[in-house]
């Protein structure tokens, strides 16, 4: 049993510095780092959270809808941003297909809840 332990780790390690020498992850590392050090991004995206989190907590003001929708038109123009989430989506769809894979040879879902939580 531990040779068959020994393996799955292996086999795991093996998989996980492939998906960190992958082409996709290192674009996304990249691009989180990019992001980070873009201080004026990181305003964008907190003053876009902040203004959210006002509208989610008071009643409906027009005015903080149409800050909004002026903020995301910034967030959609920012190169630094939009360059993170097209890394970010397509890290998420590697990580889904090599969900596929492994819940293929396993038979099950990998990556399936196993309850808790509101859904």
């Amino acid at each position: 049993m531990n040779d068959i332990i020994r393996r799955q780790r292996r086999h795991s390690t093996e998989h996980l510095e492939t998906l960190c020498d992958s082409e996709t992850y290192q674009r996304f590392v990249e691009a989180q780092q990019e992001l980070e050090a873009d201080s004026e991004s990181i305003e964008l995206l907190e003053t876009y959270q902040q203004k959210q989190d006002a509208l989610q907590d008071g009643e409906f003001d027009p005015a903080v809808m149409s800050e909004l929708r002026d903020l995301q038109t910034e967030i959609e123009n920012n190169e630094t941003i939009q360059e993170h989430r097209d890394a970010r989506a397509e890290l998420v769809a590697l990580l889904e297909q090599t969900n596929d894979v492994i819940s293929e040879r396993i038979g099950q879902e990998f990556a399936q809840s196993r309850g808790g939580g509101c859904c």
